[in-house]
């Protein structure tokens, strides 16, 4: 199955529970929290797509502009948020998404986004754009999932779906893998070509034309979280860093770790109440 015939199926990618459940008490308020609803949307990639795709829609005139959770949430009403999240489904067993343990993909992605978006900082990159392209990055993954139960099952048993070398096999087996997948998605969602190339780039920044130093912020921020999701240990990380990207970037190691989030584990509801509401 080639990438648009994944397109077309058009599954509703799943949400968590407890972000749903959350936003909805939120949203019940007579005043909802901006910030609140901010911090909630940003832990869940699903939510944050459709709620950009929204906002990016023909309806707001914006088609490609609105690249951060904050700036759709200034466009949406409450009563057009309360439906996004009311219809979101939810990713509540495990056959939610063949294959996939969406607990470890929904940490993972957020643990991305984090990554991504303190070391845009560090490079005078976007740290909006890159929050949403870290967040939104391996959404493909599901859709892949979806699309070929019986052989990711097969490729599962070869490597995990957040092993760091997943990208290299799935284009060795279908000829694309999760990052071209996410791309064509967002570009469907109508999101800024900042965002779009970063996530397109992803795999190998070196193969645009002109270097996408977006792109490289992805990749670094998705390799440290996918070692940490394999508990590598300081050795491997040695060993697997992609060094050539954080050259381009004016990065080594040593200040890609830095940049790890203070808890890694933590909880969205205990993460976003320790920021404060």
């Amino acid at each position: 199955m080639d990438i648009l015939a994944l397109l077309e199926m058009s599954p509703a990618l799943p949400s968590l529970p407890r972000a749903v459940a959350l936003l909805m008490t939120e949203l019940a308020q007579e005043e909802p929290n901006l910030r609140r609803l901010n911090q909630l949307f940003g832990t869940d990639p699903a939510l944050a797509a459709r709620l950009l795709e929204q906002a990016n829609g023909a309806g707001f005139a914006l088609s490609g502009q609105v690249a951060g959770v904050a700036e759709a949430l200034a466009l949406l009403e409450v009563t057009q948020l309360r439906a996004l999240v009311q219809t979101a489904p939810l990713g509540t067993t495990s056959r939610s998404v063949p294959g996939m343990n969406l607990q470890h993909f929904w940490r993972y992605s957020r643990n991305t986004a984090k990554l991504a978006r303190s070391l845009a900082g560090a490079v005078q990159q976007s740290p909006v754009a890159a929050y949403t392209a870290g967040l939104l990055h391996a959404l493909g993954e599901l859709l892949i999932h979806w699309g070929h139960p019986d052989r990711m099952a097969s490729m599962n048993s070869m490597l995990p779906p957040l092993d760091f070398r997943r990208s290299k096999l799935e284009i060795k087996l279908l000829g694309y893998h999760y990052g071209t997948v996410s791309a064509a998605l967002v570009q469907r969602w109508q999101l800024p070509q900042a965002v779009i190339d970063a996530i397109h780039y992803q795999d190998a920044p070196f193969d645009n034309q002109a270097y996408e130093p977006l792109a490289g912020v992805i990749h670094l921020a998705a390799w440290r979280a996918r070692a940490r999701e394999a508990n590598m240990t300081d050795r491997e990380l040695a060993v697997t860093f992609p060094a050539e990207v954080g050259l381009a970037l004016g990065l080594d190691i040593d200040m890609v770790l830095q940049q790890d989030p203070i808890d890694w584990y933590a909880r969205p509801d205990l993460e976003e109440e320790s920021n404060g509401r």
